[in-house]
């Protein structure tokens, strides 16, 4: 089984649908499951460069008095699966091309992008830091066992690019417009950060599918 989660590191809700996916792993084990993740931008006109927090605030919401009534609610949930959200210390909102790029080249790497993609989100929503620098990427990129100097030619390329582009295509073509987006094995899609048991049924279903395909 597979699962292609398509999601932003800048995307709160993707960060508690990340943590419900691992409860509902824990709670039902899924004998050699693939997890890869796919790149989405909610942001696909974000300067390269990335933008001032409070602008972006205003630009998205009209201000910070409605982001920060959002910002409450989500931060609420997040507490709940042990997500200490700290927003007040985003300074600046990426763009995360970049940071799907990285992932990306971790995945084809190692076949496992899943360290780094917490790690990306947890520099960027608990600690405030830039994911857009240069610099603090390669730094999280090391920090989960990338090479520096791999990470940081790869950064300093347009290495991957094209591939960001072409999940955001497909996941256009999915029909997906918000995220996460949980596809498994390339048919049945959950979309939203889900409870855990949300899964079950997926996962009992295309278990089902595959012992059948193995008497046939």
């Amino acid at each position: 089984m597979w699962i292609d989660v398509y999601s932003d590191v800048i995307c709160p809700w993707c960060y508690i649908g990340k943590r419900r996916l691992e409860r509902a792993l824990k709670d039902r084990h899924v004998p050699g499951l693939k997890i890869r993740w796919r790149a989405f931008q909610l942001n696909p006109g974000m300067p390269r460069q990335g933008m001032d927090r409070k602008a972006y605030l205003a630009a998205k919401f009209g201000g910070p008095g409605r982001a920060a009534q959002i910002y409450d609610t989500i931060h609420r949930m997040g507490e709940n699966e042990g997500i200490a959200f700290a927003f007040e210390r985003i300074e600046r909102t990426p763009n995360t091309v970049d940071a799907h790029r990285l992932i990306a080249f971790m995945q084809e790497e190692t076949g496992d992008a899943d360290a780094l993609t917490e790690a990306l989100m947890t520099a960027y929503f608990i600690d405030g830091r830039d994911i857009g620098d240069h610099g603090v990427l390669t730094d999280i990129a090391v920090s989960v066992g990338a090479e520096r100097e791999a990470a940081r030619a790869l950064l300093e390329s347009e290495d991957g690019v094209d591939g960001v582009e072409a999940d955001c295509q497909t996941a256009m073509q999915y029909g997906i417009n918000g995220v996460p987006c949980f596809i498994l094995n390339g048919k049945y899609a959950l979309s939203g950060a889900q409870e855990p048991e949300s899964f079950f049924p997926l996962f009992d279903l295309i278990q089902q599918e595959a012992a059948l395909e193995s008497t046939e």
